[in-house]
């Protein structure tokens, strides 16, 4: 038998454990995880070795794993760890340390992933938006008619994002491809289907959101999920209709309640509101037995119910006229979206783009055999 000399980083295993997976070192790989799992695939059975892998703190190993990600924190496993080793929560903080491991510049994925650093996060935005209202004379409460494109005009709102946003999004397909190549070398499996009709099968996959169905304890979060996934997917439609709007012909703003675009938005925010709140009621509720959600996925829910507040206070107030509150109340709502939008790479909404690549990656390679 070849030898295999195995370089632990222990600093690693100290930061999981720092960052919620601190009851790591009870597993003692009896693999009652892996068995009860019903999200598990039959050849390639987690989250057993990458409990070992966290143990030994093979770095490189679970950073090129796709199984870090097909698990969807059901919880069977911890319901049932003899040791209450909580396997659960540990590859959620895993998938954490991942994202931070992996983001580009480095930098932004300490800040956005550690939640002590959230009020820097959203100390960027607020200078920014200081800066661009103070050089161009908008820092002031605008007279007559609520509008807010008064107070910041769509152009420079349209500048901000629109950059910052551009250097997101190459920041994260650099990530993304990082994590496919690293998948691909690490785990030299062949292909055995298109790289298209596996991201279709994905993509049909995050719609029904039918991996959560298969959740014993906890399978009430597909609801959760699929309120708060429909609910941005509703705002960026809304998102990109507003703009439309605001350079069609012959469109007054505000725009009234019975356009359809208000529909939609209400609906969204509606949507990401109750799915916000019933998120982190899930996560106070007792499930019978114990598990923890790290600060990194409450500093989400608390940042969903924040813009989904904010967003909805910014018309109730416009509405009633309050001019004096309505102003201050959106710019701290520019605040919330621009959070989620712009830092979207680095936060708990960047699941997405690596639960996506690794579920497309096993069904390529054939290792997505359900039992």
């Amino acid at each position: 038998m070849a030898e295999q000399v195995i370089s632990p980083d222990l600093n690693f295993v100290k930061d999981i454990i720092a960052s919620g997976g601190d009851t790591l070192k009870k597993c003692f790989q009896c693999a009652t995880c892996t068995v009860v799992c019903n999200a598990t695939p039959n050849n390639r059975p987690f989250p057993r070795k990458e409990m070992i892998y966290a143990q030994w703190g093979l770095k490189d190993k679970l950073i090129s794993s796709p199984d870090v990600w097909l698990c969807h924190n059901c919880n069977d496993c911890t319901k049932y760890c003899p040791r209450g080793a909580r396997p659960g929560d540990v590859l959620s903080t895993m998938r954490q340390k991942f994202i931070q491991e992996n983001a580009m510049p480095s930098i932004m994925g300490k800040v956005v992933t550690q939640p002590k650093m959230t009020l820097i996060a959203l100390a960027i935005p607020l200078v920014l938006f200081l800066l661009v209202l103070g050089l161009t004379g908008h820092l002031r409460t605008p007279e007559g008619q609520i509008v807010y494109s008064k107070f910041f005009p769509i152009p420079y709102i349209e500048a901000v994002f629109m950059s910052a946003v551009g250097l997101a999004g190459i920041a994260y397909l650099a990530s993304l491809y990082r994590f496919w190549n690293s998948m691909s070398k690490g785990n030299n499996q062949p292909y055995t289907k298109g790289i298209v009709p596996a991201f279709i099968e994905t993509l049909i996959e995050f719609a029904k959101h039918s991996r959560f169905a298969k959740c014993g304890p906890n399978a009430d979060r597909r609801i959760v999920h699929m309120l708060v996934f429909y609910g941005f997917v509703g705002l960026l439609i809304t998102t990109i209709w507003v703009t439309v709007y605001y350079y069609a012909p012959k469109i007054n703003t505000p725009i009234a309640l019975s356009d359809p675009l208000k529909w939609v938005a209400n609906i969204s925010a509606a949507s990401l509101l109750i799915g916000g709140v019933l998120l982190a009621l899930n996560k106070m509720k007792d499930k019978g037995f114990v598990s923890k959600s790290s600060t990194f996925d409450w500093i989400f829910a608390i940042m969903i119910l924040l813009l989904c507040i904010t967003g909805i206070l910014t018309e109730l107030i416009r509405l009633a006229g309050i001019a004096t509150l309505a102003y201050p109340i959106y710019f701290i709502h520019l605040l919330f979206v621009f959070y989620t939008i712009v830092f979207f790479p680095y936060s708990k909404l960047s699941h997405m783009g690596y639960r996506a690549l690794a579920i497309t990656y096993s069904k390529m390679t054939n290792r997505d055999i359900q039992i």
